[in-house]
């Protein structure tokens, strides 16, 4: 359903805000370990996120990156989804067709569209801060 980097992303900024809730700021190392993500692929997708000011990144041997309170708070998944693979996901067609609308739907608009629909609605709701108190808790995982 995402792009591997769309994956990534998510993971990235559910651990960051994980860490920046206790008052940690993290390196690239770390955050890829903790997700078990590539260090390169990690570093080009907190870069994406970071030019869409959706978390902090501070260079310097205490550097890192962090997110802030307000941040963890009004940074929706959707708003992540959105930096790294566009919009797509929201508007486009299942089957990836360009024509298709209601006049001219494909064979899977008309079930597609109520399922878009929903998950749209839950990734607008959704907050990083709201994913990450369930990692910090135990209730949820990141990594196998």
């Amino acid at each position: 359903m995402f792009s591997k980097a769309c994956e990534h992303g998510l993971k990235a900024m559910i651990y960051i805000a994980s860490k920046s809730m206790e008052g940690e700021r993290v390196k690239i190392g770390e955050v890829a370990e903790h997700t078990g993500t590539p260090e390169a692929f990690t570093a080009k997708v907190l870069s994406t996120l970071s030019r869409h000011e959706l978390l902090h990144s501070i260079k310097g041997p205490y550097g890192g990156f962090e997110m802030d309170q307000q941040q963890m708070h009004q940074v929706r998944l959707a708003d992540i989804v959105s930096a790294i693979d566009g919009d797509k996901l929201f508007e486009g067609c299942a089957l990836g067709l360009t024509t298709c609308n209601e006049d001219k739907p494909c064979p899977m608009h008309n079930s597609f569209v109520q399922i878009r629909t929903d998950l749209k609605s839950m990734m607008e709701s959704t907050s990083i801060y709201d994913l990450a108190t369930g990692l910090i808790s135990g209730e949820s995982i990141l990594i196998r």
